[in-house]
């Protein structure tokens, strides 16, 4: 970002010259996630309000900028002191004097000049004229003219006050008068750290400051992220709960549960280690990494473990049922963990949104699953020959425990291998029952909705409503106040509304996000926690679109989940979002406004589309100056001194600076409110020209009131108009649709070029990534089964998990009514590796078996059933372990509930299918195969 910045300042400094003399210089902002506001404050006041600027810039601004990580703070809205000079224009035309004439007279009186050094004996001593203002009240005894009547003074023109500079933004706290200050960090820096260091150091100021000054905490974006942590921390403590139970459950000793458990730390550890090495923090992405790979890493344990424990059984001693149980399932164990790195390690090497989320969880899911390979191999054999004991000891000790457990799986292992018999015998039936149940599934496609990311309940709302351009910021701030009371009467829930009308004189990070003007509300709205509340902030913004339609006033509006519309804030500010945003490009004005308004009319008409809005404004009235240049000519003036002359009588001009206590304060000149009411006032507007006579601006302009297009965007060159609309009760890809049919139906000129964007273009070009990262995967996952097998064969058999795999997310998704998003996507990629692994440890114990003289069918039942419970194991530990992310409630919990839901809903369709529907798969290929090699025996035999 920083070259690319740096490339577009040197074009900017480039055409810069070229750009017209009354354009401003252009401003580069560059803008990225670290520049969303870590927290946002609301500063109040009462008596200690006209000086809340020196309070905030001496009190707080220095000293949170002060802080190690803190990038910026930004005052919006702040009060400014200013001698305000209000000058009467008749006054001035009687006396014969002008407004420059007045501002040059104070600007010559406030001076302190230095006029050299003089020497007397052995002393030297500056000297300096200082005629700086000694307090405010001089300014109005200034002589601004003589005339024959005697001295004029300031007084005699003008009205002179020391008083609050009049501001266009108007900002709220909770209904009383206050400002924001906003604390943005560092690029690089921790949001938690940030946030937690400014909340003490604000805590310590609020001790400083007057009584009447109030700081209240409107936005704190680490409070969400914090709660996510918390959230999955817990999440990862339920699920070792479960990997602990689902081990002893199934293998009855506590001495090969704590060995298979022992697997967890020290898998968990190497991922540690590696954040440390990279300097990478514990947050919502590791956790989550960590909560996926804690119920995976114990698979090859419980893989080696089983086998371990069947030797012992049959009579082995514990150190030679630990060197040839290990021997047996190595290879099964080795290709199943590589298959996994070749499912997570390409997530390492993803660009754009989707690798900033999963790059770093790739990375940690790969190296705790290698790690926990090492262990099994290893450390798991190791102490099982020193731990556990022989069938010897459990001769003379008793175990009621041990004996239950072996009766009860003896017994499952028994009725699954009669199944199992039964499946061999009837192929056709079980995998015809398979093939519709696959086919079937996939029309479920039509009832699952599509979305980008899901949306989450962060407690936080964003309100945007605009009123016609041309009324006044005191329609806005009676139209805000009325609605503040109304959200307050009516919505408990509510803890905190701040409010803001305008935009700041002197620009703002917060201008970037959002567009801001006078005629704009914006409020910000904090809930309580989703525990205290019985309604979802889905609920509530439903709710507050139905209010807002009650007052005609209002032009547009919309309320956003998550405190802001924009994709990249609200996702910072963990809100998520799926806006749809349809662009519609081209420099004909009128047309694309025409297909804008059309596909307005459109959404508006149709359920699912809320808050519809078009970010051409309407054309506004406004007045413009025309000015004839053949009469300026003649009076030797140019349109540049008439603009100017207009400017500085209405908006003002800086005369001079009026200094007290070090702080400087601007002495602003302009007419009076009062003489500026009317058309006509601007007419009558005089200045002097060159030749020293006065002119009346009718005299030399046209002044008239015209229609203009308030603001036209480009991107990429070319102009463009956008059309925004919420969803609720639909999904993005519905949406999507609805759209391009009505798309179809519209004549839109060649010269005109509409696409969709926002949420629906990123949904789109990450499922097309998530879908050439699927094929990437399962090539790769083929190729290093191919490779460990050295067979194309048996690979091929163990492949057709994976469809079955999807079977089960699909079935999923619709039980629990989730959407197909990234990260269901991601689950779906996931269990490429995680499918395969059942079938891999299946497929290589019955080619052991073959191998050791066994028929197809004997070797494919005594294989499955000796492989069963390792199966039932594996598989239960990794549902297990994913069910806390399935089902949590807490806050951030959205965001990874639907890869918890797409992994079990996977893997337990592909556990099945791994014991039933594989076998049977393998028998067909097994005696294809073998009738194969009897025919070249008997060719071979016949010459």
């Amino acid at each position: 970002m920083d070259q690319s910045s740096n490339d577009v300042r040197d074009l900017l400094s480039l055409v810069e010259n070229t750009l017209p003399e009354d354009a401003e210089k252009p401003t580069l902002f560059k803008f990225n996630s670290s520049m969303i506001p870590v927290v946002i404050y609301g500063v109040t006041a009462k008596e200690s309000y006209p000086a809340l600027e020196k309070i905030i810039d001496e009190r707080i601004t220095e000293r949170l900028s002060r802080i190690d990580g803190v990038g910026a703070v930004t005052v919006m809205g702040k009060p400014v002191r200013i001698v305000d000079v209000r000058v009467d224009p008749r006054k001035l035309d009687s006396y014969g004097l002008t407004l420059e004439q007045v501002g040059n007279a104070i600007g010559a009186e406030n001076l302190a000049l230095p006029a050299g050094r003089m020497e007397v004996g052995q002393m030297e001593f500056p000297i300096r004229t200082n005629g700086e203002f000694k307090n405010s009240d001089v300014v109005k005894d200034i002589v601004v003219s003589k005339s024959s009547a005697g001295l004029v003074y300031l007084r005699d023109v003008a009205q002179v006050k020391d008083t609050l500079k009049h501001i266009y933004v108007d900002e709220r706290i909770d209904g009383e008068v206050g400002v924001r200050l906003m604390v943005q960090k560092q690029s690089g820096a921790n949001t938690v750290q940030i946030a937690n260091l400014v909340r003490e150091r604000m805590d310590e100021l609020s001790k400083e400051l007057p009584s009447d000054v109030k700081i209240v905490n409107i936005i704190d974006t680490s409070e969400f992220i914090q709660s996510s942590i918390n959230n999955l921390s817990e999440t990862l403590l339920y699920a070792f709960i479960f990997v602990t139970l689902v081990v002893f459950i199934f293998l009855g000793r506590w001495r090969s549960t704590f060995i298979i458990l022992l697997t967890i730390p020290v898998s968990l550890i190497a991922a540690f280690i590696f954040l440390y090495a990279i300097g990478g923090t514990l947050n919502i992405i590791s956790l989550s990494a960590l909560a996926i790979a804690i119920g995976m890493v114990v698979d090859d344990a419980i893989v080696v473990l089983e086998n371990i424990t069947k030797h012992i059984e049959r009579g082995s001693n514990p150190m030679e049922a630990a060197v040839f149980a290990t021997r047996e399932v190595g290879l099964a164990v080795v290709a199943s963990t590589l298959v996994i790195v070749a499912v997570f390690f390409p997530l390492t090497l993803m660009t754009g949104l989707t690798g900033v989320v999963f790059r770093q969880l790739g990375w940690i899911v790969s190296i705790t699953i290698t790690i926990s390979v090492l262990a099994a191999l290893s450390l798991t054999p190791m102490l099982s020959s020193r731990i556990l004991r022989s069938n010897l000891y459990y001769n003379y000790h008793p175990n009621k425990v041990l004996n239950a457990v072996t009766r009860f799986w003896g017994g499952i292992d028994n009725g699954y291998a009669k199944s199992l018999s039964y499946a061999l015998r009837h192929k056709k039936l079980i995998l015809s029952v398979g093939f519709v149940l696959f086919v079937g599934s996939l029309f479920l496609l039509n009832f699952i909705g599509t979305e980008f990311m899901p949306e989450q309940d962060n407690g936080r709302i964003g309100i945007n409503i605009e009123i016609p351009q041309g009324v006044r910021i005191d329609e806005s701030k009676k139209l805000a106040r009325d609605f503040e009371n109304v959200m307050k009467q009516k919505y408990p829930e509510i803890e905190l509304i701040s409010t803001s009308i305008g935009i700041d004189e002197e620009g703002s990070m917060a201008s970037a996000i959002q567009r801001a003007g006078s005629h704009i509300i914006t409020m910000t709205i904090r809930l309580s926690s989703v525990e205290e509340r019985s309604r979802s902030v889905f609920e509530i913004a439903d709710s507050l679109r139905n209010d807002l339609t009650k007052y005609p006033i209002i032009a547009s509006s919309y309320v956003s989940v998550g405190g802001s519309r924009n994709q990249m804030a609200a996702t910072a500010m963990g809100g998520g979002g799926n806006n749809v945003v349809v662009n519609i490009f081209g420099y004909d004005i009128n047309k694309t406004n025409y297909i804008a308004d059309q596909i307005s009319s459109y959404m508006k008409t149709q359920p699912g589309f809320r808050d519809v809005t078009i970010s051409r404004d309407k054309d506004r009235l406004e007045i413009q100056v025309i000015p004839d240049r053949t009469k300026l000519a003649q009076l030797g003036m140019n349109t540049a001194m008439l603009s100017s002359s207009i400017r500085n009588r209405v908006l003002g001009f800086t005369a001079s600076k009026y200094r007290e206590e070090g702080n400087e304060y601007d002495v602003i000149v302009k007419y009076n409110d009062d003489n500026l009411v009317s058309i006509d006032d601007i007419r009558n507007i005089t200045f002097r020209g060159p030749q020293g006579n006065l002119v009346r601006v009718n005299d030399v302009a046209e002044v008239r009131e015209v229609y203009t297009t308030p603001n036209i965007e480009h991107e990429n060159k070319t102009r463009v108009v956008r059309v925004e609309a919420s969803l609720s009760g639909t999904d993005l890809g519905k949406a999507t649709t609805m759209i391009n049919s009505r798309l179809k139906t519209l004549d839109i000129p060649p010269e005109i070029f509409v696409e969709i964007s926002g949420a629906a273009k990123d949904m789109a070009d990450t499922f097309r990534d998530l879908g050439l990262l699927f094929i990437l995967i399962v090539a790769l996952t083929y190729i290093v089964m191919a490779s460990q097998f050295e067979s194309m064969r048996e690979p091929f058999i163990i492949m057709f998990s994976i469809p079955f795999a999807i079977t089960g997310v699909l079935i999923a998704l619709a039980i629990t009514n989730t959407s197909i998003n990234i990260i269901s996507g991601i689950g779906v990629v996931m269990l490429v590796g995680i499918a395969v692994k059942n079938s891999i440890v299946l497929v290589d114990f019955i080619n052991l078996l073959v191998s050791r003289g066994y028929s197809i069918k004997d070797a494919i039942i005594a294989g499955g059933r000796s492989r069963l419970r390792p199966i039932l194991m594996t598989s239960f530990t990794t549902l297990l372990g994913m069910l806390p992310l399935a089902i949590s409630q807490g806050e951030g919990s959205e965001i990874w509930r639907p890869l918890g839901i797409s992994i079990i809903g996977g893997l337990f369709f592909s556990m099945l299918i791994s014991l039933f529907i594989v076998p049977i798969i393998y028998s067909l290929f097994a005696h294809a195969k073998k009738g194969r090699e009897e025919k070249n025996k008997a060719a071979r035999e016949l010459f």
